[in-house]
């Protein structure tokens, strides 16, 4: 694993946007096609801003995403298809996007999503930490053994606070409390993965993901297993870091 950490939000989204957007072309000049797996939420901002703006052949590349909650209306905005649609889909128009329907029957939906992301692997998987230290919505204690590439996972007590302080729900009742999502195996098969955590709410589960031994209770821990990951943190979310824990990641 590789750690970057920009003085700002702003330089974060720009240099990990270069990085994607770099593999991407790779991808794309070696077999004719990129598949990339996006996430969402407040920390992707930074991204997404400079990602649709990169110099590539969106119509060579085909998009899976992380995770949605079961049972949320496209309209409603807290749903990541909205979000994806909003900020990538309809600004790139790539390829195809691989959305899931939050309101579709989730075994039906993970059926099908399985069947296409068997057909070749993924390149680049952008990959977000959640503030309990999540990837994807596997919160802690994570199954890194579960082999299906999505399933319908219950969310924690601390993963609802987030996304209330995200400010996508006012209050634990109007949230969704099941959501489907992909699983640690399926993120680890990324040929290459790139993580942005920015925002001082991040630090622990950055602190606790560069410095704690594999574990579930910090799923964000199994990255440091994939033979290409690259982690960009802002000044904020780095704050916990010392000298010694960044020199390791160098």
């Amino acid at each position: 694993m590789k750690l970057i950490i920009s003085n700002t939000k702003e330089e974060l989204g720009n240099a990990s946007a270069i990085h994607a957007a770099k593999l991407v072309n790779d991808a794309i000049a070696k077999q004719g096609y990129a598949r990339i797996l996006l996430s969402t939420g407040a920390s992707q901002f930074p991204f997404f801003v400079e990602f649709v703006k990169q110099n590539i052949d969106w119509s060579k590349v085909e998009m899976f995403h992380l995770d949605e909650y079961v049972g949320i209306s496209e309209e409603h905005p807290a749903s990541f298809k909205r979000y994806l649609l909003d900020r990538f889909v309809n600004v790139v128009n790539p390829k195809c996007a691989h959305l899931i329907n939050g309101q579709k029957n989730p075994e039906e939906t993970i059926a099908e999503l399985t069947a296409l992301l068997n057909e070749k692997p993924v390149d680049v998987g952008l990959i977000g930490i959640g503030e309990n230290g999540h990837i994807a919505f596997n919160d802690p204690p994570a199954d890194f053994e579960d082999q299906r590439a999505y399933k319908v996972v219950t969310l924690d007590e601390r993963c609802l606070q987030q996304q209330i302080g995200e400010g996508w729900f006012k209050n634990v009742d109007e949230t969704y409390k099941q959501a489907i999502s992909m699983t640690c195996s399926q993120i680890m098969k990324c040929k290459s993965i790139i993580s942005v955590v920015p925002y001082k709410v991040k630090a622990e589960a950055i602190y606790n993901t560069l410095t704690r031994d594999l574990t579930p209770e910090v799923p964000a821990t199994l990255l440091k297993q994939h033979a290409d990951c690259t982690i960009y943190c802002d000044k904020d979310s780095a704050a916990l870091l010392t000298d010694e824990i960044v020199k390791q990641y160098v």
